[in-house]
């Protein structure tokens, strides 16, 4: 099979400097500031409304920034209108043309590029063939399935061999295990050309699966920018920790110093804090339900502190049961993991929750 060989060597990086941009007095884009790596499968994460796709689309001169720079293998392109970008966007609603063909819709782009037409047919061939679809070239788009829809959508993007990838939202269409399958595809068509890829999703699970790292945004700032393990396990603040999965919240304040240190929950609960762990004035305990454990009441574990509470609830979800455990005035969460037969924790009853200072979190916004 040929290869689409430019796209192996066309890794570049994409730095995003000092940008803003607003709509009259909206304040979308706030001094958005990122270097993404040449080849890096990146993604703009994060709530609706929050900028993402409007970032997304700055890229690929669909929006124009107030002020700041986008370079392309360090190139400005910053004016430059779309078409001279050598950018590809794939959009959420695969925009493919209801009466031409599969293969037309894969050859429109080049067509207007006025490329060869021999060149067209072997860019089209090899690039439907990348996409698992070179035998349903004949086909229109109401014969396909969504899943085969949005890979002709890709295989469009891929055949003008554009330096950047942009991807928005593109798996939103499709079912929940359709979607798995997709983002898996995705992924390793990416990987296999070697494509610098810019992924726009709400979805805190898509992006964890296939991206190398993630910038966080809301209300038009990036949070905070790592690997899904470092967002997941170092979150910045407040927001990335509640974004970013599960995460429990316990407001107090400090009573006490030194080795009489402790945390005063909301409620009264105490959690003593060892001497050398520093909470920032006006911080709260974060943790996620995989970090705590629970016993009888009273009980903790060697080298964990503990609080008491009550079981408020408990749910069955296959490999663990999470309980919602009442601490003081605040309910948490905690996952154990399921063994049949093995001991559960009734609801209503007093428990000791164990956490170990080393994964609790001072978070103080």
């Amino acid at each position: 099979m040929n290869a689409i060989a430019p796209l192996a060597t066309k890794a570049v990086a994409v730095d995003i400097e000092g940008i803003n941009l607003s709509y009259g007095t909206n304040h979308v884009l706030k001094n958005v500031n990122l270097a993404i790596r040449p080849g890096e499968f990146f993604a703009f994460l994060g709530p609706s409304g929050c900028g993402k796709t409007t970032l997304l689309r700055l890229i690929a001169g669909f929006n124009q920034a107030d002020t700041g720079q986008v370079r392309i293998g360090g190139q400005d392109i910053s004016t430059l209108p779309p078409w001279k970008r050598d950018v590809g966007m794939v959009f959420q609603s695969y925009a493919l043309w209801p009466h031409m063909t599969v293969r037309k819709n894969v050859a429109f782009g080049l067509e207007e590029r006025g490329v060869a037409r021999a060149e067209i047919e072997r860019r089209v061939g090899v690039a439907l063939d990348l996409v698992g679809l070179g035998h349903l070239g004949d086909r229109r788009p109401s014969q396909l399935s969504g899943g085969q829809q949005q890979r002709v959508a890709v295989a469009r993007t891929v055949a003008v061999e554009p330096k950047v990838l942009l991807l928005d939202e593109p798996l939103s269409n499709l079912d929940a295990k359709l979607r798995v399958q997709v983002r898996r595809e995705l992924r390793d068509l990416q990987q296999r050309l070697g494509l610098t890829t810019i992924f726009v999703t709400h979805d805190q699970e898509e992006a964890n699966t296939i991206c190398d790292r993630i910038a966080v945004m809301n209300e038009g700032i990036v949070q905070q920018v790592g690997t899904p393990m470092e967002l997941y396990e170092r979150p910045a603040n407040l927001f990335v920790a509640n974004f970013l999965g599960t995460a429990n919240i316990l407001e107090g304040k400090v009573i006490g110093s030194g080795t009489e240190r402790a945390f005063e929950v909301k409620g009264g609960a105490k959690l003593p804090i060892p001497g050398d762990v520093a909470v920032p004035t006006g911080a709260k305990l974060v943790f996620r339900p995989q970090h705590a454990t629970l016993g009888a009441a009273g009980a903790a574990h060697a080298g964990q502190v503990a609080l008491p509470g009550k079981i408020a609830h408990r749910e069955f979800l296959g490999s663990s049961m999470r309980y919602g455990v009442t601490i003081g005035e605040t309910e948490v969460s905690v996952d154990l993991p399921f063994q049949s037969g093995g001991d559960l924790h009734e609801v209503a009853a007093p428990v000791s929750l164990s956490l170990s200072p080393r994964t609790a979190l001072w978070l103080e916004r």
